[in-house]
């Protein structure tokens, strides 16, 4: 179910939230348990044949989890191999397994049969966030959750789907906290807000530059100088505001409940390195990976070299996380070699105007989503090509007619009839990126007022006039 549709905005929430109150008056895990099955519909929503799936993973986790969090059991380690291995195991089997299928084929001219395996929704969020449990559990840094409170740590239907991915310590108590039971109308309305901003981010700017980039990535060949561009760029954006809107809504929506899910973003594009971007973009993931690969594997306290391999592997897992291509793997591949560079770079004692520095850093993440973005190697290189002028300049007809009698060259293909309309919205986006407040300190500075409700109601009541257009967020894919 999506967040932007309407049987999610006037019928699922406003029933489920409605009921999870009215229920905590007569028993709070009564509550708990309306919770935790209306997000269960929620995930089966999509597809129900998947609903066994992350039953069986719940389950498994649990009785794992609590078998780990007891010090005095034995083959805690051997245990907690197996929870790990039965993790990536079932990752990997209805991500992956058709990549690497079709991958020995090509290498050994085999003529395997691929499953073509429909990936489950959120797989990858849900197994990322048990297995963080299962070595916190090794580590007896869990509580005595019963499966109640567990099962809805994991499935909370606002982080679900495509997180952010949370951490049972922030999480779980705030499941438990008698105080969360009652409505606290100020987290409605913080909670109304950010949804509001998420959705608008959603539905009015990433779907708009979801057209041109598609578009241009249909068609990388032909793309001359200034239409690469746009198609970079469009991409940028709509990813941004995308996943970034998506984690608004998520925030919103657990307001609504009292539970306060982490930030995720924070103004990336902002950035003055690659580091600097890592700690702002998909904060949780780089939180996941960095506490339970780039740790346990030595950090930098190995030395500068073995410091270097380490960054290079958690890189070459998050681009393997985010998809099963080999797109994926050099986009992370690239943003660790990014990193590595940029250490390199600060040891040496070398700085950058604070300008120029952020300018080579959103130049990096805009050509490296290229990669993230094509569906292979080709066009990859075609967009690329293009944005180096390899395939031509032209301008817009709209341009060319202000000279009119120099026979300028013209776009052969566009992406857009109204050139000066794409050019204005691109320009008010990247500006809202790079310089305006992000949702979270707007939140944080959030003050209920009738200035406050009208723009809000007109955020809503514009977004929800475009959910015609219904699209699926685009971190569902992952």
């Amino acid at each position: 179910m999506l967040y932007n549709s309407y049987e999610f905005i006037f019928m699922f929430l406003p029933i489920v939230f409605i009921l999870y109150f009215a229920l905590n008056k007569i028993s709070f895990a009564l509550s708990k348990l309306w919770l935790f099955l209306a997000s269960l519909f929620f995930y089966s929503w999509w597809n129900p044949s998947y609903l066994p799936l992350i039953l069986i993973s719940l389950l498994f986790n649990f009785f794992v989890g609590t078998y780990l969090g007891k010090e005095s059991r034995k083959l805690r380690k051997t245990v907690l191999t197996l929870g790990i291995i039965c993790n990536l195991g079932m990752l990997g089997f209805y991500k992956y397994f058709d990549f690497f299928i079709s991958n020995i084929n090509s290498l050994f001219s085999t003529n395997l049969t691929l499953m073509n395996l429909l990936l489950p929704l959120a797989i990858s969020f849900y197994t990322f966030q048990q297995i963080g449990y299962l070595v916190d559990s090794y580590r007896l840094e869990t509580k005595k959750y019963n499966f109640l409170n567990y099962g809805l740590f994991v499935t909370f239907f606002p982080q679900l789907i495509a997180g952010p991915i949370v951490h049972h310590s922030a999480v779980m108590g705030q499941f438990q906290d008698p105080k969360k039971r009652r409505i606290h109308y100020s987290n409605i309305s913080m909670g109304l807000f950010v949804f509001a901003l998420g959705m608008f981010k959603k539905v009015c700017i990433a779907d708009t530059f979801a057209v041109w980039a598609n578009d241009g990535f249909s068609m990388a060949e032909s793309l001359t100088f200034i239409d690469s561009w746009i198609t970079s760029l469009s991409y940028s954006m709509q990813l941004y505001f995308d996943f970034s809107g998506y984690s608004d809504m998520a925030i919103g929506i657990g307001l609504l409940f009292n539970i306060s899910l982490p930030q995720n973003f924070n103004s990336p594009y902002k950035a003055t390195s690659i580091q600097d971007f890592w700690r702002r973009w998909h904060m949780t993931l780089s939180n996941f990976l960095t506490t339970y690969i780039y740790f346990p594997l030595g950090g930098n306290r190995k030395g500068a070299v073995r410091t270097y391999i380490n960054i290079m592997i958690v890189f070459l897992a998050s681009g393997f996380w985010h998809g099963a291509g080999w797109t994926f793997i050099i986009w992370g591949l690239l943003h660790g070699a990014a990193s590595v560079v940029n250490r390199l770079w600060s040891r040496a004692g070398f700085k950058l105007n604070k300008f120029v520095a952020w300018f080579i850093t959103f130049q990096f993440v805009n050509a490296a989503w290229v990669f993230f973005r094509a569906p292979d190697f080709k066009v990859a290189l075609d967009v690329l090509k293009g944005m180096a002028g390899l395939h031509g300049f032209a301008i817009p007809q709209q341009i060319a007619d202000f000279w009119n009698g120099l026979n300028l060259p013209v776009y052969a293909h566009t992406l857009t009839d109204d050139f000066l309309n794409t050019f204005v919205l691109l320009a008010g986006a990247m500006l809202i990126a790079f310089l305006a407040k992000n949702s979270i300190e707007m939140r944080d500075r959030f003050k209920p007022s009738w200035m406050t409700a009208v723009f809000c109601t007109g955020l809503l009541v514009y977004s929800i006039f475009q959910l015609q257009k219904v699209s699926e967020f685009l971190y569902f894919n992952f």
